[in-house]
């Protein structure tokens, strides 16, 4: 015990660590943060523009500013929407599209039907179960009654 306080007075009481370690360490925080920050970010950026360019006339769409109405035109680089029951016309930029509403709902209609399937599936292999435990309970009764005729 003596041996290591007399050797961190010798030092100065202070300890330095190896150059080495501090750069990995370095490296693994940088690491965790693009892992973290940086890699989610470019992959919402990457679905986002993916839902801009499927864009197609008849979406249903919102810009990032609340006006929502449906593509009419659809361009290189902008869109002709509709907007409103009198039909107002209004060009938009194809980067201030907010949400494609369509393919949204188009989306929730088959997470609901594969929920229904899903839900379909496992009814089906309930009863299934029911009926085989059925059946077994009467051949174990007719199975007791035969040995009691006995």
């Amino acid at each position: 015990m003596n041996f290591l306080l007399m050797n961190t007075a010798q030092q100065g009481g202070t300890s330095q660590g190896s150059p080495i370690t501090m750069i990995v360490i370095m490296v693994a925080l940088f690491g965790a943060m693009y892992f973290m920050m940086i890699r989610p970010q470019k992959k919402k950026q990457q679905e986002e523009q993916s839902m801009r360019d499927n864009i197609q006339v008849g979406d249903e769409i919102t810009t990032i500013g609340g006006i929502m109405g449906r593509v009419v035109t659809v361009k290189e680089d902008s869109l002709i929407i509709e907007t409103g029951a009198d039909r107002n016309k209004m060009k938009i930029a194809r980067w201030a599209v907010s949400q494609n509403n369509t393919a949204n709902e188009k989306a929730e209609a088959e997470r609901q039907a594969a929920k229904e399937a899903a839900e379909a599936e496992k009814k089906a292999k309930l009863d299934a179960a029911a009926e085989e435990g059925k059946a077994k309970r009467k051949k174990s009764k007719k199975n007791k009654d035969d040995t009691f005729d006995e």
